[in-house]
């Protein structure tokens, strides 16, 4: 089936970084040519010159057009319908690469211009809502217009050799060296690590902070690989009913055991003094799940530490320690693995839903975070570290 790929937000720096670079590697050094690019704006765009700053190439020049529109004015919705003109044997994949607030209302454009037939698809970028409620509003207005089935809400971490490894463990669990229950780990550490700052995306982050910005969706969704059910008929191919299960099993973090920090530096980097923004955060959960009760769990995120890493540490009653990190496997990689974007854009093409996040998980794990928000929305309490700082450095909590 011919794809037509729909980019809201192509020149910006998603895209630019991200989306356009693993294209490239798709339609170039993967051959297909089956897709073509579509590209969104309000203004004119050389797409020569794009690709150019993008990629450092034009290899997609003759794969690429631009649409110029009014995201904010209905009618040019229904020109974007005529200009692509589906036929039966072509999709279109719709990408996102917007702010959430956007998204949706170019949602309900697109469904009421009738852009929704079974045969488009959504794109949808982190985060999904900043809280349980604008969660839960954004995916009942989008449910008007799309079924669940069109929905690809992304989480790149989902497509990492990191989540790979886990769900190749999961799935043949009886041949690893450890039963995975907490019969024989006594704790779990899942941590993204950051060596950067902000880097000048100070309006995002004042908005945003860690919690929202990788707690909620990258932490929590590589946890409930770790801790999802694996039934004798498991299909690695469906994998969103089994991680569903293992968080509901978790309860409400509790905000006694969170601690929220913040490099010193950061208020006078986003002019903001007195911001109590967190750029580091862990919380520690418990599941009431037969098999993982009583089993310690830390979700842990910061920026200006030590090291740039992302890993999952299952530690065993025994003193051993299994440490699944994604820039290990990467630097021991044969062969040049697949970046995460790329994963995503052929997952999404090819109608593979594994990697991608369903409506439901979103709303638990906010559902779970809900009591830190709350608390650290009205508290002042900040633990203040020095950049350069270790991961486990900050604040008082520890696994014994």
């Amino acid at each position: 089936m011919n794809t037509k790929l729909v980019i809201f937000g192509i020149t910006g720096d998603l895209s630019t970084r991200k989306l356009l670079p693993a294209l490239e590697h798709i339609i170039g050094a993967g051959g297909r040519d089956d897709v073509s690019i579509i590209g969104v704006s309000r203004r004119d765009v050389n797409v020569r010159e794009l690709l150019q700053s993008s990629t450092g190439s034009e290899a997609l020049a003759n794969r690429t057009s631009m649409f110029t529109m009014d995201l904010a004015r209905a009618g040019d919705y229904g020109l974007l319908r005529d200009h692509l003109a589906l036929t039966p044997d072509e999709q279109a994949v719709i990408y996102l690469s917007v702010p959430p607030s956007a998204a949706t209302d170019i949602v309900e454009y697109l469904g009421q211009a009738g852009l929704n037939t079974p045969n488009v698809k959504l794109l949808f970028e982190k985060p999904f809502g900043f809280d349980f409620e604008s969660a839960q509003e954004a995916i009942t207005r989008t449910a008007r217009y799309f079924d669940e089935q069109q929905i690809y809400r992304i989480d790149h971490y989902m497509a990492k050799e990191i989540a790979g490894e886990l769900v190749r463990l999961r799935s043949d669990a009886a041949n690893h060296h450890h039963a995975w229950n907490n019969q024989s780990i006594r704790a779990i550490d899942v941590v993204a690590s950051e060596k950067i700052g902000i880097e000048g995306r100070a309006t995002f982050y004042e908005q945003t902070g860690a919690l929202r910005d990788v707690v909620q969706g990258h932490l929590m969704q590589l946890l409930s690989l770790v801790l999802m059910p694996v039934p004798p008929d498991f299909d690695a191919d469906v994998l969103a009913p089994h991680r569903l299960q293992a968080l509901q099993a978790i309860a409400p973090a509790d905000p006694t055991k969170a601690i929220r920090g913040q490099y010193s530096g950061y208020q006078a980097e986003v002019a903001n003094i007195g911001s109590q923004t967190e750029t580091y955060a862990l919380v520690e959960l418990a599941s009431a799940d037969a098999q993982w009760q009583g089993v310690a769990i830390r979700l842990i995120a910061g920026k200006n530490l030590e090291q740039k890493q992302s890993f999952v540490a299952v530690h065993y009653h025994d003193g051993t320690t299994d440490v699944f990190d994604e820039t290990t496997m990467l630097q021991l990689a044969d062969d040049r693995l697949p970046d995460a974007y790329e994963r995503v854009l052929e997952d999404a093409i090819d109608s593979r839903k594994a990697i991608f996040t369903g409506s439901e998980e979103v709303l638990q794990s906010w559902h779970i975070l809900a009591p830190v928000q709350r608390a650290w929305e009205f508290g002042d309490s900040i633990v203040q570290y020095q950049p350069g700082s270790h991961w486990s450095d900050i604040g008082t909590i520890s696994v014994e």
